[in-house]
């Protein structure tokens, strides 16, 4: 394989559209998520992320979409991973979505809140606008820990004041048809719903001047 394949294959990697590059100067919206984001146990193209790539499109904007979601991810694992993604790709809108497999663990929140805050941090010291997507546990985690956990999104966006989603599987986490059959990742009908809970708070976070830049 030549070097200038290899090349242009890597570079096809870190981008989850498939219809086409953008402009050189075109501002980049970085995911930071987990498996609810990496599009897991459903076609990529189908997931919430591709989707709201194409709805930027077709809504005039010409932001790049770089989804560097991982399943299974925790905050401390985004953490550890934020500060390089940062440093290559200069997103000018980050959007963290991580903290549910920390929940599912029963990790500390305390720890949690911690890894969140400093990856918050970052990113408004590289000057990227954040947009925080909430997350919430079942009832069967209890309801203190289900009230502290959530309170972990809402706390965090009143003292960065962020923007948030509070809850990104709203309308679908409790709708069977929507999820696959461990009851945790929404399905391909899902999808669009959950891009439907994003785009009205994340609109507010785009800038005019990244409309229809060629």
């Amino acid at each position: 394989m030549s070097r200038l394949i290899f090349f242009l294959l890597c570079i096809g990697a870190l981008l989850i559209a498939p219809t086409g590059l953008r402009a050189a100067d075109a501002p980049t919206i970085l995911v930071f998520g987990d498996s609810l984001s990496a599009g897991y146990g459903i076609a990529p193209a189908r997931g919430w992320v591709s989707l709201l790539d194409a709805k930027l499109r077709s809504s005039g904007y010409s932001y790049r979409i770089v989804n560097a979601s991982v399943s299974g991810e925790t905050t401390a694992g985004g953490l550890a991973r934020l500060p390089r993604a940062l440093q290559t790709q200069h997103p000018a809108v980050v959007i963290i979505e991580l903290g549910g497999n920390d929940g599912l663990r029963a990790l500390p929140i305390a720890e949690m809140r911690s890894n969140l805050a400093r990856m918050i941090s970052l990113c408004k010291e590289s000057r990227a606008s954040v947009l925080l997507l909430g997350i919430r546990m079942p009832g069967n985690y209890g309801p203190r820990f289900t009230a502290e956990f959530e309170g972990v999104y809402s706390g965090l966006a009143k003292q960065f004041r962020i923007p948030m989603v509070p809850f990104l599987l709203e309308g679908v986490a409790s709708q069977a048809g929507l999820m696959q059959a461990d009851g945790i990742h929404p399905n391909e009908q899902g999808q669009p719903l959950l891009l439907a809970n994003v785009w009205p708070v994340l609109i507010k976070t785009l800038t005019p001047s990244a409309k229809n830049v060629r």
